[in-house]
């Protein structure tokens, strides 16, 4: 079971990539609407659930889901407010926002866990 999670987690990951890099480069090719909507729709999603560890994982997956339309919406709707509206910039917009929320992440694995661990100790 986990070696096709992880076949669907890097397909998913390699696709997310290419379309953020067909977005960027403005390479035109038919998959370009796929793949982008997929990047603009699971990196937001995906970085939202690395957040939220240890909890159930349905509300974990409906956390997400509901982030990434929010992000994207809030994202469509300033830059039409500011007549600035630019695909390759809301792709890195994204993909910053992700970034910095991988970075939080792993920020909070940085501990080594040692803070659940005394969390866990100080309970006994």
């Amino acid at each position: 079971m986990t070696k096709y999670r992880n076949v669907i987690k890097w397909t998913l990951a390699v696709a997310c990539v290419a379309g953020a890099v067909i977005a960027l480069a403005d390479i035109d090719t038919p998959l370009r609407p796929v793949l982008t909507t997929l990047f603009l729709l699971v990196v937001p999603a995906a970085a939202v659930v690395g957040l939220l560890r240890d909890r159930d994982p349905l509300a974990v997956l409906t956390v997400g889901v509901a982030a990434s339309l929010v992000v994207n919406v809030l994202l469509a709707q300033a830059m039409l407010a500011f007549d600035a509206w630019s695909p390759r910039a809301g792709v890195a917009t994204v993909a910053v926002l992700a970034g910095f929320m991988y970075v939080l992440r792993s920020l909070y694995q940085g501990n080594g866990g040692s803070v659940r661990t005394e969390q866990k100790a100080e309970l006994r």
